[in-house]
């Protein structure tokens, strides 16, 4: 059996990129887990690997519309996504937010 760095960096790349497929796909199906509860779990959320995509893209001397990186994270327009699966915060969503970032900058 291999470790992950035994692999030569184009394997490296496909299964990255094959992972982060999976990862969208996965959010895809459970469209109840709003963004915010990614952001207090993870610190992360569906706009996070949108911006991350276009960072990328930037990386590499290339360009994308974070919309576009947004339909393409989500799997249709943000805006559609949004009307749709996007929820209002609750208080107690809110707070635990708000609570996780003044860990973050306790920290810092």
């Amino acid at each position: 059996m291999q470790a992950f760095d035994e692999f030569d960096q184009t394997t490296r790349t496909e299964l990255e990129a094959a992972a982060f497929r999976r990862l969208l796909a996965h959010l895809d199906d459970n469209k109840d887990v709003q963004n915010i509860d990614l952001m207090i779990l993870a610190d992360f959320c569906r706009n996070c690997l949108s911006k991350w995509l276009v960072s990328a893209a930037e990386a590499r001397g290339e360009t994308l519309d974070l919309e576009a990186a947004r339909a393409h994270v989500y799997g249709m327009p943000y805006s559609e996504w949004k009307a749709h699966y996007q929820g209002e915060a609750t208080p107690e969503q809110l707070a635990a937010l708000e609570a996780r970032q003044a860990q973050k900058r306790a920290k810092e």
